[in-house]
């Protein structure tokens, strides 16, 4: 152990600072922190190291003192921050990593890295100055330190992510913003200016709420699918999750914010069992797994009366082939699928009209599957009839969880 420390401040010709020789003997020299390790080596070798010039960090440690927590304390007094947890970045010169890498290296040493002490050390600090923990697992925010010539903080604030399920009771209202077809969102006299092709969305009807009550700078609608924007959403609802960018405050009670924007939105759409989650939660929703399902309720028309003895085929729709659809070709791959229908009731409205309620796999097209969609949606309604049938009106009435 002692030679060993002999041959570090050999390499270094006993310009070692006591945070950088701690950190070389880490493995071999048991002690509180790394200063610790190297006190003891120091008593041991009856030298000082205390006031050591060093040539692996050039007393980079030394950066860490009052103007320095000053600084972050500022930035986080200055953004108005509410969090509970954070982890701490550094960035260091290039040299600085150059220098304890090789010394590492022609030691053979297996030590952590210089970047992750500064942290420590300044995370430590911060949890000793305020009732706020270091989490490396789920942070709220992210404290970054520049050391280099500048000393500079910058504050990462990450996300928070609500989810839920929503209801749409209108047509024409789209899930998410829809931007312009013109101007291609950058406000032109077709929107009047908005940038919007429509005035609102379910995701606009909530997020605007949401962020006034965060104060955060943006939000981003994750749902589990999306019905079109002629369709209405009832029953249970869809699930979604609202992700929020850069909120400034955290704590905020959803269930009264809840009953607010339902009551708000009365009549148009509604938003049920708010909670807070984790960010992989937004990939889970849109993960269909071969148990989910969904059930419609389609509003047949015909082109002419219909045979009603042939109504009783459509109960026998199960394995459907249908290629992208045309109406959305223009946004997406063109492909063949293959899904199932899973259950199909009827209900005659009159000689040209009738309801299906039908329960399907996700992700199957309900007007291709009446219309036919020009062939490309086989078998179909239309086929089975042996006239032209159309969808009027559909309405979604059950997502099943993921």
């Amino acid at each position: 152990m002692i030679e060993f420390a002999k041959k570090i401040l050999d390499e270094c010709e006993g310009k070692i600072c006591n945070h950088c020789l701690g950190r070389k003997l880490s493995k071999i020299v048991d002690g509180n922190d790394n200063v610790d390790r190297a006190l003891k080596i120091s008593k041991e070798l009856n030298i000082n190291q205390e006031n050591s010039e060093c040539v692996i960090c050039g007393n980079i440690f030394d950066k860490i003192d009052d103007n320095l927590f000053r600084k972050i304390h500022d930035k986080i007094d200055y953004l108005n921050l509410e969090f509970d947890t954070f982890l701490v970045g550094s960035r260091i010169d290039s040299e600085i990593k150059k220098k304890d890498d090789e010394l590492s290296k022609k030691l053979n040493l297996d030590v952590e890295p210089i970047k992750k002490e500064l942290n420590r050390i300044i995370g430590r600090e911060i949890e000793n100055s305020t009732d706020k923990n270091v989490d490396f697992e789920k942070q709220d925010i992210v404290i970054n330190v520049d050391l280099r010539k500048d000393l500079n903080v910058r504050i990462q604030i990450n996300p928070l992510f609500i989810e839920g399920k929503y209801n749409k009771f209108v047509r024409n209202i789209p899930q998410t913003k829809w931007p312009c077809g013109v101007c291609k969102g950058k406000g032109c006299e077709a929107c009047n200016f908005t940038g919007k092709q429509y005035s609102e969305s379910v995701e606009e009807l909530i997020s605007k709420h949401i962020l006034e009550a965060t104060n955060g700078y943006s939000a981003k609608f994750h749902g589990a699918g999306r019905e079109d924007i002629d369709v209405l959403m009832l029953g249970s609802g869809r699930p979604f999750v609202l992700e929020i960018k850069e909120p400034k405050i955290r704590k905020i009670d959803l269930n009264s914010l809840e009953n607010k924007i339902n009551k708000i939105n009365e009549g148009k759409t509604s938003y049920h069992n708010l909670k807070f989650c984790k960010r992989n939660r937004k990939a889970e929703i849109k993960v269909s797994s071969p148990d989910t399902y969904k059930i419609y309720n389609a509003y047949v028309k015909c082109e002419k009366k219909y045979d009603k003895n042939k109504l009783i085929n459509l109960k026998d729709l199960d394995e459907i082939h249908q290629q992208t659809p045309i109406r959305v070709m223009h946004r997406r791959t063109d492909k063949n699928r293959i899904k199932h229908v899973l259950d199909v009731s009827i209900e005659e409205i009159n000689n040209k009209q009738f309801k299906m309620t039908i329960k399907t796999e996700g992700g199957l097209y309900i007007k291709e599957l009446i219309s036919g969609d020009e062939g490309r949606s086989n078998p179909s309604v239309s086929d089975l009839l042996g006239i032209k049938a159309k969808c009027e009106k559909l309405d979604v009435i059950e997502v099943s969880e993921k």
